[in-house]
């Protein structure tokens, strides 16, 4: 989707950037202090103007203007207090990375806004990461407000980059204590996901069920204010970054040297697609695809593939939804936020035999690994079931799943906790891997038969 900025906007969003330049001998301090007034101010909603804000917000933008060469090129963390507290090298999560933290304590969706060229264009980053919009919350600012100012943002971004990958996070929980009901929060998250979908600039991480509660508020333990993380709430949130990331190319770019245990032999190179790729929609999903369609306008796409296509020698699929990245074969997220997509290996598989993978399932992410024919689910399992009470299941990092299958029937294992006991299985058939919500990756496909 091309955000193009109505031109009626451009005089408005950047009036900051005339503010940018000081006259000679005018004290840059001064310079980068809030707007006395929202007169010709872009955006609409609250703009904070508390002493302690007043002060922050000109020390951080000052004191950034004097990095703005030693910044360049960096990817960018753009929002409030939850940002800022991080600190400015993120407590070494992002090893490797060329970071710029651009959080503000206090800071809003239209004050980010404001100050958006200076503090963020002028680093032509590599990246932006945005998490805003909580304070707007508590300021009484109504949730289609906050949207709107977020429209405005990713606008800006992708027309002073439209190649540049943005990285949009689901705003996290609070409490009802903090003027930050749950229920404000899930609205606001429901209308920036309308906001961003379809966008293939942008990627939508769902934190926010990565901290609720069963009330859907903040956990003590990792937010003791019920509004900033502590480490473990920061260790969290790096986890949850860390697979888009790594499929942006910003991290987890080392080879990978995995050669297949003795008697197995690998179904996935890590270089490239071959031995996989779309085989025709079966009659029964086709008809399933129809029937969920006719029923539900709001059902997601479900392409029907008519003709086998060979991914041979591909490093992606055409569509971008598969690819073949450092040793992963990477289920990416799909815009739409929900597609239902199905790769399968060319061969087909009638012996019995024990096949072992690693996956990484991104927050809530929906995927499946297919035996034959029928699906095991394999998902961010504790929040997005069904085996929601797996003790040695790690979010957002690798997990082995083994299957044995005898016969018709499968003995399905996650790090040695049992899925399925007796999994049923056709005769025959391939393995295929599914992409259904958010984003899976897959490593160390191998496959031993028995006799």
């Amino acid at each position: 989707m091309n955000r193009r900025i109505p031109l009626w906007l451009i005089p408005l969003l950047f009036i900051s950037v005339t503010l940018a330049q000081p006259a000679r001998g005018e004290d840059t301090d001064a310079h980068f202090q809030v707007p006395a007034t929202d007169d010709g101010l872009p955006g609409a909603g609250p703009i904070r103007r508390h002493d302690w804000f007043l002060k922050t917000w000109a020390e951080r933008r000052s004191a950034w203007a004097k990095r703005v060469q030693q910044d360049q090129n960096a990817l960018v963390f753009l929002g409030d207090s939850i940002t800022q507290g991080w600190g400015d090298n993120f407590d070494g999560a992002f090893p490797g990375v060329k970071v710029a933290n651009r959080g503000i304590n206090g800071d809003t969706t239209r004050g980010v806004l404001i100050r958006l060229r200076e503090d963020v264009l002028l680093l032509h980053p590599v990246g932006v990461v945005i998490l805003i919009g909580t304070n707007d919350i508590e300021d009484g600012a109504d949730p289609e407000t906050i949207a709107a100012n977020l429209r405005l943002i990713l606008a800006a971004l992708e027309e002073n980059d439209p190649k540049m990958p943005i990285i949009l996070c689901q705003v996290f929980p609070s409490s009802p204590v903090k003027s930050r009901p749950s229920h404000e929060i899930k609205q606001l998250n429901k209308l920036y996901a309308k906001v961003v979908k379809g966008d293939t600039h942008v990627t939508f991480i769902e934190t926010w069920p990565v901290f609720a509660d069963a009330a859907g508020d903040a956990r003590i333990e990792e937010f003791p204010d019920l509004l900033h993380p502590n480490k473990i709430g920061y260790a969290k949130w790096a986890a949850a970054l860390h697979p888009i990331l790594a499929t942006l190319g910003f991290v987890d770019n080392e080879p990978d040297n995995f050669t297949p245990e003795p008697g197995f032999e690998s179904l996935f190179d890590g270089h490239d697609l071959t031995g996989w790729g779309y085989r025709p929609t079966s009659p029964e999903d086709i008809k399933s695809a129809k029937h969920w369609h006719d029923s539900d306008t709001n059902a997601p796409p479900w392409p029907i593939v008519e003709t086998a296509v060979n991914f041979d020698g591909q490093i992606s699929s055409p569509d971008g939804r598969y690819v073949a990245k450092n040793g992963r074969l990477i289920v990416t997220t799909p815009c739409e936020f929900r597609k239902i997509q199905k790769l399968s290996t060319k061969r087909e598989f009638p012996k019995d035999f024990i096949l072992k993978l690693e996956f990484r399932a991104a927050p809530d992410a929906d995927s499946g690994v297919f035996i034959r024919d029928p699906q095991l689910q394999c998902r961010d399992y504790l929040i997005a079931g069904p085996y929601k009470e797996l003790k040695r299941y790690k979010p957002q990092d690798w997990n082995e799943m083994v299957i044995t299958v005898k016969g018709q029937e499968a003995l399905c294992t996650c790090n040695g906790e049992v899925l399925e006991a007796a999994f049923k299985v056709p005769a025959t058939g391939p393995i295929g891997l599914e992409g259904d919500r958010g984003q899976m990756e897959y490593r160390h496909i191998e496959m031993r038969e028995l006799p």
